[in-house]
């Protein structure tokens, strides 16, 4: 049997023929965007500069500052051994507060020989008001002296004139005389020169010299017993404190510690020369800190240095060579703190300070 011819299914005449591509949309041309980069980008640059020019309009900053605090060398007075420390370094005390003591029992023994010569001034005013050259009684046992040898020497003389005495007692006679006389001079200076003793000069009125003297010696005794004990000059914080110990011979005036006074806190801006055209004492300030990134400050312009840096070294520079070279120059600015400062404050801390130059200064 013969085979079945295949059953075709007649295909449709849109499957059999290819889909007519579509028409591709018409491109539009894209030079506007071009150009619009082209300038929206520098208008931004420029409006960016713009910005930042502004901001830096009316104010000038440096971060060559560090912040100060008045420091104090504590030294004694008087020399000798510590014999007792009350403080330490980082130690805060008041004012007058005792820091250390200097052992007083060489200045007590001073004290005692001080009281020891007013006891004997005293003395000595007493025997020179009760002395005979004072009294008067020698003076007037010369006086009478003079008149026994007056009256001889006149006896004598009668004796001589009817030619009934020698001349050798004439002239023994006649110098009894001379020599009682003498005598009374003697005594009258050597009332004077008493009565010198007991008086009393303008620069001490109404004391006699040698019980002001002994009086003095003891106040610089008593003064110098006072100093072995050494105060706290001002309210602060102890440093440097590694010779504090007890045993430490003392030298007088060489610093033993340092005191860093409370209230002198400040900050020394170092700005260059082309900042301070615009910058006057009084003007508005802001202090930030290397330590304490999240800690600014409120200040005030307290003065301009009256010299750049290099002017105040020990060795300052000298330009008259042939290689110089322009260098800008740093002043010294001193800040004020106006606030109180929420982190402890430590001398020689790095800082920024920007200043309003803009600000009349007024408070």
């Amino acid at each position: 049997m013969a085979e079945a011819d295949p059953v075709r299914t007649p295909v449709p005449a849109s499957a059999a023929e290819p889909p007519a591509p579509a028409e591709a949309p018409e491109k539009k041309p894209r030079s506007w965007r071009r150009w619009a980069l082209m300038l929206i980008v520098p208008l931004v640059l420029l409006a960016g500069v713009f910005v930042y020019w502004q901001s830096l309009q009316g104010k000038v900053s440096t971060d060559n500052a560090y912040l100060k605090q008045d420091m104090v060398a504590v030294s004694a007075e008087v020399g000798g051994p510590i014999v007792e420390v009350m403080v330490a370094d980082g130690d805060e005390v008041a004012a007058g507060q005792l820091l250390f003591r200097i052992d007083p029992e060489p200045y007590r023994l001073q004290l005692a020989e001080a009281n020891a010569a007013i006891a004997r001034a005293q003395a000595n005013v007493t025997a020179l008001q009760n002395a005979p050259e004072l009294t008067g009684t020698d003076i007037e046992a010369a006086r009478s002296d003079v008149k026994f040898a007056q009256a001889r020497f006149e006896r004598v003389k009668a004796l001589r004139e009817k030619g009934f005495s020698t001349k050798a007692d004439y002239e023994a006679a006649e110098q009894a005389v001379v020599q009682a006389r003498e005598a009374v001079r003697q005594a009258e200076n050597r009332q004077r020169e008493a009565r010198a003793r007991l008086a009393t000069g303008a620069a001490v009125p109404g004391k006699n010299p040698q019980v002001a003297a002994a009086e003095a010696q003891r106040a610089n005794a008593e003064l110098a017993l006072r100093r072995t004990e050494v105060h706290a000059p001002a309210a602060g914080t102890i440093a440097q404190a590694d010779r504090l110990q007890v045993g430490q011979q003392v030298v007088p005036n060489l610093p033993v510690l340092t005191l860093v006074r409370d209230g002198s806190t400040y900050v020394e801006a170092n700005f260059k020369e082309t900042d301070l055209a615009d910058m006057a004492v009084g003007q508005r300030a802001e202090v930030r800190f290397d330590a304490y990134p999240d800690v600014v400050l409120k200040g005030r312009v307290a003065s301009i240095g009256a010299g750049t840096g290099s002017e105040f070294s020990v060795i300052p520079a000298q330009n008259a060579t042939g290689n110089w070279v322009k260098v800008t120059q740093r002043v010294p600015v001193r800040i004020a703190l106006e606030d109180k400062s929420p982190r402890r404050l430590i001398a020689g801390l790095s800082s920024e300070v920007t200043v309003f130059t803009d600000d009349n200064g007024a408070r």
